[in-house]
């Protein structure tokens, strides 16, 4: 074979491949991470209080926002969806689950609520 009749075969090769693909069109929007407010004292409101409200909330232990309180999902789902790409659950994360404190790395998706916090959460969540 020619190298001229090579070159032809390859680019009608490729129109036909250019042309059977499928085109997608890919939107980007910007979101704002807004990050809870954090004092040095955290006040919790009581325990049983807490215990039986069923609006029980918690933070997201990557992003800090609000989100339902459930040890076993400490993160929203937008974050849950970067992390499960990797899966691993001793990841560093950023806030506590129980206070949504920074935790400065001190949590993760096995262990989303910070040391200092565990028995109060406990006390407060019943779990």
């Amino acid at each position: 074979m020619s190298d001229v009749k090579i070159y032809i075969d390859k680019s009608k090769e490729k129109t036909e491949l250019w042309q059977g693909s499928e085109h997608r069109t890919i939107s980007v929007q910007k979101v704002e991470n807004k990050k809870p407010e954090t004092t040095k004292q955290q006040s919790f409101p009581k325990a049983e209080n807490r215990k039986h409200n069923n609006n029980q909330t918690g933070y997201c232990i990557r992003t800090g926002v609000p989100i339902p309180f459930n040890v076993e999902k400490p993160m929203s789902y937008e974050a849950f969806k970067v992390w499960s790409q990797f899966g691993d659950p001793d990841y560093p994360e950023k806030f506590c689950h129980f206070s949504g404190e920074p935790s400065n790395g001190e949590t993760s998706v096995s262990k989303p609520i910070l040391k200092k916090n565990w028995k109060k959460a406990k006390e407060i969540f019943d779990f």
